[in-house]
């Protein structure tokens, strides 16, 4: 008998959206009481896209 993974077996994880909530809600409260942060400022970072990062480039070596 062949197992299947959790994520196909778990009616909660097959909705994407659900899941995806349910994961930044997880991770926010467990972040927040380890860092004392409030649990909605951690959850508006984990859900904001990020801003792309431009490196510049100084010309010399870095030797």
């Amino acid at each position: 008998m062949q197992k299947k993974p959790l994520i196909e077996t778990n009616p909660h994880l097959t909705i994407t959206t659900r899941y995806r909530k349910a994961l930044v809600a997880n991770v926010a409260s467990s972040t927040a009481i380890e860092t004392g942060t409030s649990v909605e400022s951690i959850a508006r970072l984990l859900t904001e896209p990020r801003a792309k990062q431009t490196l510049k480039k100084s010309g010399h070596s870095p030797r």
